[in-house]
C-alpha cells in the first residue's frame, strides 16, 4: 500500500527528430491529486497518451500500480485508469440513455449495444448517484447540458475501480456557472471514501481548486517544477510555463495569474 500509484523515471518521447517530451520524472503517491500545467504544446496531452499506452516512449520507465510498462499487459492496466475527456463525449450516440453510456464503461465500449445485465445496470445506477447524478439515469445524451455530461462521463469511468482519474480539460465549453458548480462537485468527489487519485489537465490556473495537493509544470516537453502546490504555482515557474512576465496569487485557496507584459522569449 506504500508503493506509488505512477511512477515515471527519465521518460523521452521523439517523433520525426521532434523532441516532444524530455526526460521527464514524476511520482504520483496514494491520496495525492495532481495538476498537470502547462500551454498548449507543452506536451501535456502526449504525457497522458504515454501514460495509457496510445504512445510508445522512445526511453524512460513507466510504472502504474508496480506494473512496468512493456513488461505487463497494458491493455488490462489501461483499465485502472479513467479519463473524461473531450474526445470520448463527442463520440456519444444522442438517443443513447445515461445509464447505458456509464454502463458501457465496463467494457471501454462507446454506442453500448444490446442490453446491460442487472449487475452492470446496478452498479451504473451506484455511480450515477455517487456522482450527483442519479436522476439522468433514463435521459438520452443528446438532450443533457455540457455539466451534465461531464458527470455521466466521470460515472462511466469508475465503472471499472480506477486507481487514478484523469480529467483531461474537463471545462472545455462549460460556462462561469456551470464551471464553478463542476469545479465544486470534483471537490466533494475526492472526498469521498476510497476516491481515485486525481489528474487534473488544464491550462488555467483558475481551475485549480483546494482539493489538488500538487502540481506539474510542463513547457515544451521539459519538467520546469513539481511538487506541492504551494511551492509550485509561483509567478517566476508560470511565468516560465507561459513565456511572459506574470503575477500568481491565491485568495480563498484559488489561483489567479495576472499578465504584466507581453511574451518574452528570455524567460
Amino acid at each position: 500500500m506504500t508503493a506509488p500509484i505512477l511512477q515515471v523515471d527519465d521518460l523521452t518521447l521523439v517523433r520525426d527528430g521532434t523532441v516532444i517530451l524530455d526526460r521527464v520524472s514524476w511520482t504520483v503517491k496514494r491520496g495525492h491529486h495532481w495538476v498537470i500545467l502547462g500551454a498548449n504544446g507543452s506536451g501535456k496531452t502526449s504525457l497522458i497518451a504515454a501514460l495509457t499506452g496510445y504512445l510508445m516512449p522512445t526511453r524512460g520507465e513507466i510504472l502504474l500500480l508496480g506494473q512496468r510498462y512493456g513488461e505487463s499487459d497494458w491493455r488490462e492496466l489501461r483499465t485502472r485508469i479513467g479519463i473524461v475527456s473531450s474526445s470520448v463525449r463527442q463520440l456519444m450516440a444522442d438517443t443513447e440513455p445515461a445509464l447505458y453510456t456509464v454502463a458501457g464503461g465496463r467494457h471501454a465500449m462507446i454506442d453500448y449495444w444490446g442490453d446491460p445485465s442487472a449487475s452492470e445496470k446496478r452498479a451504473a445506477a451506484v455511480l450515477l448517484d455517487r456522482v450527483e447524478a442519479g436522476h439522468l439515469a433514463e435521459r438520452p445524451w443528446g438532450v443533457l447540458s455540457q455539466g451534465e455530461r461531464q458527470r455521466v462521463l466521470i460515472a462511466r469511468a469508475l465503472m471499472t475501480r480506477p486507481r487514478l482519474l484523469i480529467f483531461d480539460e474537463p471545462c472545455a465549453g462549460l460556462d462561469p456557472v456551470a464551471r464553478e458548480h463542476f469545479l465544486q462537485f470534483m471537490g466533494r468527489l475526492s472526498r469521498q471514501p476510497a476516491a481515485p487519485s486525481m489528474l487534473l489537465i488544464t491550462h488555467h490556473v483558475e481551475e485549480i481548486t483546494a482539493c489538488f495537493s500538487d502540481a506539474l509544470l510542463l513547457r515544451e516537453g521539459r519538467v520546469i517544477a513539481a511538487g506541492p502546490v504551494r511551492s509550485t504555482l509561483t509567478s517566476e515557474n508560470l511565468g516560465r510555463v507561459f513565456k511572459a512576465r506574470v503575477r500568481a496569487t491565491r485568495q480563498r485557496g484559488r489561483f489567479r495569474l495576472e499578465v504584466l507584459s507581453r511574451s518574452l522569449k528570455a524567460l
